[in-house]
């Protein structure tokens, strides 16, 4: 019995050391309590406070509050938020602090939001570009595709020929199928376009105004099949218009454009000369083929071409009135072709609105597009007639109708006028 109680007193002796130990150890802790908001006055929730030097840390509550126990001799408390700059406080004399985050807009450019989150650009595998309206290409843009042509590696922008309103084969980082469509999803402001194209239009961007478009972005990743499905297959171009700004003041702006286009280069051909004696040379007896030869000197390709003039007028009101940003816009495109009698001509209108409400927690977006276009194709048939047609006939033939009468006939001096070129 009595070795017994000894033992007890020996555990005994160790417990109270113990809780003695904790009692010391947890009197040289302390408490910082403390409040973490923007720059703007809200509450940052789930920001990250750890103390300098130390791992391990507590996050703010969703008014911006937190506790932290740290140690008596602890100097500092770091306070860092997603999107804004890192802070440190000291606390070596103090229990409760206040801290003001300002937005760090460096780190913001370092965030890509993709389909299931946002991650660090750098660590995104897929394809992501973007192309401002500070770095489209310059000049006569009829149609937005043009506008990205050589700006983004992996983006195959192919013209589709030099008809008004053609358009463009677009590809991102080849093509997928060798029977099916190859075209990516076009999205304008979140509204995704039928790829099926629109009958009269030679391209389904020709319907839209490139004086509208604030900035593209190009996808082909699996981020973005998360979103698309299927139609992602091909990649997806993200196409943002441009928008008002909140209480400021109308900015009117006016642009046109005029230019000129002719063709650079014709096919070489025989002159009607040249021709008359290459037939010679080779029908020495005068035969038919010398008789169907004509009296005229005709050039079909300069019957056929013209001197193209296009213009492009755009007339944009931008602005906001207290919380509502607008943007106003119409836009007359007429365009002509090289090859005659094609032309395009655009009417377009755009209106956004976007108010924003009871302190800026409701935010409608109300985005009116529309546009009128009036195509008239040219028989590009004519280029290669042209190339091939008699030089020595004329364009225009004249032939004297003959009226029928009881007892006879007898000709007209009025000539009937046919043409004989393609249009």
């Amino acid at each position: 019995m009595r070795k017994s109680i000894i033992l007890f007193s020996k555990h005994t002796r160790v417990l109270i050391f113990f809780i003695l130990f904790a009692i010391a150890a947890n009197a040289q802790n302390r408490t910082i309590t403390g409040t973490v908001t923007s720059k703007e006055g809200t509450p940052l929730a789930d920001a990250s406070v750890t103390v300098v030097g130390q791992k391990g840390g507590v996050r703010t509550a969703a008014d911006g509050t937190f506790s932290i126990n740290v140690p008596a001799n602890a100097k500092q408390l770091q306070i860092s938020y997603v999107g804004s700059e890192s802070q440190k406080v000291n606390i070596a004399s103090a229990s409760n602090v206040t801290v003001v985050l300002s937005t760090n807009a460096q780190a913001l450019t370092d965030v890509v939001v993709i389909g299931y989150g946002s991650v660090r650009k750098k660590d995104v595998t897929g394809s992501i570009g973007q192309v401002s309206a500070k770095d489209f290409q310059k000049g006569n843009i009829v149609t937005p595709d043009q506008l990205i042509a050589g700006k983004l590696p992996g983006v195959q922008v192919t013209s589709n020929g030099g008809a008004p309103g053609s358009g463009s084969t677009i590809r991102i980082r080849g093509g997928a199928s060798l029977n099916a469509s190859n075209d990516p999803l076009i999205v304008v402001d979140g509204v995704p376009l039928d790829n099926s194209g629109i009958a009269g239009a030679a391209n389904g961007l020709s319907l839209i105004n490139p004086n509208d478009i604030e900035s593209f972005s190009v996808l082909k990743d699996a981020s973005a099949a998360a979103i698309y499905g299927s139609r992602a297959s091909n990649g997806v171009i993200l196409i943002t218009t441009k928008k008002g700004r909140t209480s400021s003041k109308p900015v009117v702006s006016f642009n046109t454009t005029l230019s000129t286009a002719k063709i650079a280069n014709k096919v070489k051909v025989l002159s009607p000369e040249q021709f008359r004696a290459f037939i010679k040379s080779h029908d020495p007896k005068d035969s038919a083929a010398s008789k169907l030869m004509g009296e005229y000197d005709t050039d079909w390709q300069d019957q056929i071409y013209q001197t193209a003039v296009s213009t492009d007028n755009n007339l944009s009101i931008t602005g906001g009135y207290k919380n509502m940003p607008y943007r106003f816009s119409l836009g007359y495109l007429n365009e002509q072709g090289i090859l005659k009698t094609g032309k395009l001509s655009r009417y377009s209108f755009g209106a956004n609105v976007s108010p924003r409400l009871f302190d800026d927690h409701l935010r409608i977006d109300i985005n009116i597009k529309a546009s009128v276009s009036e195509n008239r194709f040219a028989n590009e048939g004519a280029i290669s007639a042209a190339v091939n047609f008699d030089p020595t006939k004329p364009v225009y033939t004249y032939q004297k109708p003959k009226f029928y009468f009881v007892g006879g006939t007898f000709d007209t001096v009025v000539a009937s006028k046919r043409y004989g070129g393609f249009y």
